[in-house]
C-alpha cells in the first residue's frame, strides 16, 4: 500500500560525494541551494481503513527547510504551519507529469513522515487524493510500478 522514491527527480548519483550535497532517507540538499524533504501523499482507499501512500520528495524554500530541520526531533513539531513546496517526484503512471505540482507539507509527530497535500487541481493524482481510489486501482498502480521499476515497495 506504499511505494516510495529513493531521491528527488533532480538528484544525480554523482552528487553523493560532493560536500555541498546530502541525501538521507528524509532530507536532501543539492549544491547547498536546493532543499527537499520526503513525505507521503496519502490516497484514501474506498472500503479500507488503510490509505495508499506515495513516498515523494518536495522542494522547500531554504527558510522552510531550515525551520523543518530545526524542529525535526522536537516533540510538538506537528503544531507547525504547513510549508509550501513543489513536488519533485515523477510518478510515471499518471498521463501528465507530477513534477512541480504545488503542495503543502504538513509536519507530523516525531518519527512520522510529513503529509503532503496537493493543491486541489484537476491533475489525476490530486483528484485521487481528494476522492479516493478503489482497491482495483491500487492493484493497477502496483502492477504499473512493479512493471516499470519506478519505485520501492515499503
Amino acid at each position: 500500500m506504499n511505494y516510495t522514491a529513493h531521491a528527488p527527480a533532480v538528484w544525480d548519483p554523482a552528487f553523493a560525494d560532493a560536500d555541498d550535497c546530502l541525501l538521507s532517507p528524509d532530507q536532501c540538499v543539492i549544491r547547498g541551494q536546493h532543499y527537499f524533504v520526503k513525505g507521503l501523499i496519502e490516497i484514501p482507499v474506498i472500503g479500507s481503513d488503510e490509505p495508499f501512500s506515495w513516498g515523494v520528495w518536495v522542494s522547500l524554500s531554504r527558510e522552510s527547510f531550515s525551520r523543518a530541520a530545526d524542529l525535526w526531533d522536537k516533540p510538538g513539531r506537528e503544531e507547525e504551519e504547513p510549508y509550501f513546496g513543489w513536488l519533485t517526484t515523477e510518478l510515471p503512471i499518471y498521463p501528465t507529469t507530477t513534477l512541480n505540482l504545488k503542495t503543502h507539507v504538513h509536519t507530523r509527530p516525531v518519527g512520522e513522515r510529513p503529509f503532503v497535500e496537493l493543491e486541489p487541481t484537476d491533475h489525476p493524482l490530486a483528484v485521487e487524493q481528494r476522492t479516493g481510489v478503489t482497491l482495483d486501482r491500487v492493484r493497477e498502480i502496483a502492477a504499473a510500478v512493479l512493471h516499470s521499476g519506478g519505485g520501492e515497495q515499503r
